[in-house]
């Protein structure tokens, strides 16, 4: 049986990928405003740092971290781009990332109501969820 821990870290590190991931896709359809290019950058930083930390978890809980994002994920950034052909680009990737946001603090949510982490794993998971 996995590691509750390890489960619920390899899952959220999933969804942290696709939020980078993510971020990056706003930076690309942003191109014309060097302000919303700069936010994004620097809230792709701090999910790639947020990443760091849950695979450094699931490694010191003796587990294999995951390394890439969910098909789910890729599916949302293909309609990012999508959507973004037919309205502004700046507004549709705000409205994506804004779901994606939601998405990602629901998922947290939902896990720590399980109650079954090691502390560790909880701080990281209340990290992500602010």
């Amino acid at each position: 049986m996995t590691n509750p821990n390890i489960r619920t870290l390899n899952s959220v590190i999933k969804t942290l990928i696709d939020s980078c991931q993510g971020y990056q896709t706003c930076v690309d359809v942003s191109d014309d405003s060097y302000a919303l290019q700069t936010e994004f950058r620097r809230r792709q930083g701090e999910r790639s740092e947020l990443v760091s930390q849950f695979q450094n978890q699931v490694r010191e809980l003796g587990g294999e971290p995951v390394d890439s994002g969910s098909m789910t994920g890729a599916v949302h950034r293909g309609f990012t781009r999508f959507s973004s052909m037919f309205r502004d680009d700046e507004s549709a990737a705000i409205s994506a990332l804004d779901d994606g946001e939601e998405f990602l603090a629901e998922k947290i949510e939902d896990k720590l109501e399980d109650n079954v982490f090691d502390p560790k794993t909880e701080s990281l998971l209340r990290q992500a969820h602010q």
